[in-house]
C-alpha cells in the first residue's frame, strides 16, 4: 500500500504543472500579478525645476511634484497615495499591471522623496515621472509626467539651469 501511495504521489507531483497549464487558454496572457489602484481625476506629476530642452551639468538636481494625490512610503497601502519613480532614457512604459522594475533606468523613491541629485553621462537624455502605489504598480489610469529631453554638458560654461534662470 505504501508503494502505491508513493507512486500516486510522485505522479501527482510530476503531472500537476501540466494540469495547471491546461487551465490557461493557449496564447493568452497570464493574469496580472497585482491589482491596480485607481487614481483620482486630475492627478498629475511633474518635474518642476527643469524644462524640456535644458542643458545641465553632469550632476544636477531633479525636483518632483504631485497634484491630486498624496505621497506615502512604499509598503503603505492607503487610497490615493503613492510615491515617485523617475524613468531615465525609457522609450516605452512597461506593462502598468506589473510593478515597475528597479534598475539604472527606473529609480524608485519609496521613502517618499521629492527630489534627487542625479549624475548622468554627457549627451541627450529623457526624464519622466510615474507615480505608483505601495507595491510600485502604476495607478489606473497611469499618473505620469510628460517626458522631457535634457542635454548633459561636459563643459560647465554651457550649462543653463532649466527653469531657474532665464536667458
Amino acid at each position: 500500500m505504501n508503494a502505491r501511495f508513493a507512486w500516486c504521489f510522485l505522479a501527482g507531483l510530476l503531472l500537476a504543472p501540466a494540469w495547471a497549464d491546461q487551465s490557461q487558454p493557449a496564447g493568452s496572457a497570464p493574469a496580472a500579478s497585482a491589482q491596480r489602484r485607481p487614481s483620482p481625476p486630475g492627478a498629475e506629476v511633474a518635474i518642476v525645476n527643469i524644462k524640456d530642452g535644458a542643458v545641465v551639468a553632469t550632476t544636477f538636481l531633479v525636483q518632483f511634484s504631485v497634484t491630486g494625490m498624496d505621497i506615502a512610503p512604499a509598503g503603505t497601502d492607503i487610497p490615493n497615495t503613492g510615491h515617485h519613480h523617475l524613468l531615465i532614457d525609457v522609450e516605452e512604459l512597461p506593462d502598468p499591471n506589473l510593478p515597475l522594475p528597479k534598475n539604472e533606468h527606473f529609480m524608485h523613491f519609496g521613502g517618499g522623496q521629492t527630489e534627487v541629485e542625479l549624475t548622468l553621462p554627457p549627451g541627450e537624455h529623457t526624464l519622466q515621472l510615474v507615480f505608483a502605489d505601495y507595491a510600485h504598480v502604476p495607478h489606473n489610469p497611469v499618473v505620469k509626467s510628460v517626458p522631457i529631453t535634457i542635454v548633459v554638458a561636459e563643459d560647465a560654461e554651457a550649462v543653463q539651469v532649466g527653469a531657474d534662470k532665464t536667458p
